[in-house]
Parts: structure tokens; C-alpha cells; sequence
């Protein structure tokens, strides 16, 4: 009767885990098994990995960062770790546009073309504005990007949405980067960028101007795209009580996180200033 109860409470531990009889037994003889060990290693990490990308990261992500720090972790094999982990990275969502091309500004052409792929740093930025809501009122930001590295080279916040927003942003990014012959800069056609103190701003360093096509979100692809991964994985679900609060929120996300550590996927898995130092030490050593 003993030996019937032992059975029977085998079985039942066996189907409630999920496993064969022959496997519980081998776990019941040997204990827990080397692979069982190290999956357990690898979820603190990728756990910690995950908070430390602010719930944004997927395996892909995940599975580069293990590598940086010497861990044998394929892309499947922490797809099938954060499944059993319950981490679930923060989804994109769409936001309103803020462009306002119901003006009689002059429109620059558009040089761009939808070619987002560029040879070196400095050679075509991109620019747009987008709003984040606060108990005090609308704040609004103006970024600058180069497309090469997909890095904010320059930006701005204010709570006004004035051609001094994108003046003060493009000046950021002329004052810290080297300039080259012919810069390409490009954005929607809004009135602040069509201004004619905006447009002294590009002559004064001699860049060239750049406009989507009326109504076009994918002629300013990247801009957009940043812009929708700041609001998910920053500013989503947050209320900020003052424009100041959403300001150093959203200094320290691109400062401190977007520009340093996030891993863009169209530079495989880099971070923007990783990448751009790359292309610094090869671009070197080429001349060398």
C-alpha cells in the first residue's frame, strides 16, 4: 500500500511539473541538473540587464549585452528565459505630430530622398519637434540627429513651440560637432523651420537645407522613430508635475541613456557614441 502511495504521489509530482516519470526520478537520484544551475545564473542577470535597459530591451537586445560581458547566452535561449521570467519589453505606440506646414514660408526641396543611410558623421542631421504633456502645461523638444550614428548631436525644450526652439537645438549641435562642407539638414516643412532666422542659422555654418514632402512622416523616418522610443520607454504612463521634472527626465534619457548605452539596431546592436567611436579608431587606423 506504502509502495502504491509512493507511486501515486510520483505521478502526480511528475504531471504537476511537467516532466516524464524517468526525469523526475533522475532529478530525485542527481539533484539539480548543471543546465538547471545556469539558467538560474543567467535570470538574475538578465533580469538585472532588463531593469537596467528600463524594460525596454527584447532577447536580441538581452542576448548582446550578455555577450559583452562573456556570457555564452544565445538570442533563443533568452527568448526562452524572460518567457519564463515574465519580462515582457515596453511596446510601441503612436503619437500625435506637431507639424504645422499651413504657412506662406518658402519650402527648401528634398534632398533626402528617404536615403537614411549615411557614409560618416556630420554629413546630413535631422530635425523635428514633439510635445510632452505636464501638469503645468505643454513642453516642447526639438532634436537634432545625425543619421549616421542615429546620436541627438543637439536639442532644445521650451514651452513654447517658437522658431527659437529649433535655433537654439541646431546651434547645440553646430557648437559640439565638427562641421562638414555642405552639411545636409533636413525636417518637415513647419514654420519654424521654414523662418528666415532659422535659415541663417544653417547659412551662417554654410549647411544646406532639406524638407519632407507635405504631410510625408516617412520622409523624417528617424526623427519620428526616436521620438516614439523616447515616449515608450521614458515618458509613457509618467505625469510630470512641471515642465522642470519632464526636462531633467528627459536630459538624462538621452544624455545619459540613448546617446551612451542603448543598443540601436540599425547599428548593429551599438550604442550611438560606441559606434561613432568605431568609426573614429577603423577611420584612423585606415589613414595610418
Amino acid at each position: 500500500m506504502t509502495a502504491l502511495k509512493s507511486k501515486y504521489h510520483i505521478n502526480e509530482m511528475a504531471e504537476f511539473l511537467k516532466v516524464s516519470r524517468s526525469a523526475f526520478y533522475r532529478w530525485q537520484r542527481f539533484g539539480e541538473s548543471q543546465k538547471a544551475r545556469e539558467d538560474a545564473n543567467l535570470k538574475v542577470r538578465i533580469r538585472k540587464l532588463f531593469e537596467r535597459s528600463r524594460q525596454t530591451y527584447g532577447a536580441v537586445r538581452i542576448a548582446k549585452d550578455l555577450q559583452d560581458e562573456d556570457v555564452k547566452c544565445g538570442r533563443f535561449r533568452t527568448t526562452r528565459l524572460m518567457k519564463e521570467l515574465s519580462l515582457i519589453p515596453k511596446a510601441k505606440k503612436k503619437f500625435k505630430a506637431t507639424t504645422d506646414s499651413k504657412h506662406n514660408k518658402g519650402f527648401a526641396p528634398n534632398l533626402l530622398g528617404q536615403k537614411f543611410a549615411v557614409a560618416a558623421p556630420d554629413m546630413v542631421w535631422a530635425g523635428d519637434i514633439t510635445y510632452v504633456p505636464t501638469r503645468e502645461g505643454w513642453l516642447y523638444l526639438a532634436v537634432v540627429i545625425d543619421l549616421f550614428s542615429r546620436k541627438v548631436v543637439g536639442w532644445a525644450m521650451s514651452d513654447r513651440i517658437k522658431k527659437e526652439l529649433v535655433i537654439n537645438a541646431f546651434n547645440m549641435a553646430a557648437r559640439n560637432r565638427k562641421l562638414l562642407p555642405d552639411l545636409i539638414f533636413h525636417s518637415d516643412k513647419g514654420s519654424q523651420y521654414c523662418s528666415d532666422d532659422f535659415k541663417k542659422a544653417l547659412e551662417k555654418v554654410k549647411a544646406i537645407q532639406s524638407m519632407s514632402g507635405k504631410g510625408n512622416c516617412y520622409d523624417n523616418a528617424v526623427v519620428e522613430s526616436f521620438f516614439h522610443t523616447l515616449k515608450v520607454e521614458e515618458l509613457h504612463n509618467l505625469i510630470f508635475l512641471t515642465r522642470d521634472s519632464a526636462k531633467r527626465c528627459i536630459f538624462e534619457y538621452i544624455e545619459m541613456f540613448y546617446n551612451k548605452k542603448r543598443r540601436h539596431s540599425y547599428i548593429n546592436y551599438l550604442s550611438p557614441e560606441k559606434f561613432e567611436n568605431y568609426y573614429r579608431i577603423n577611420n584612423l587606423e585606415d589613414v595610418a
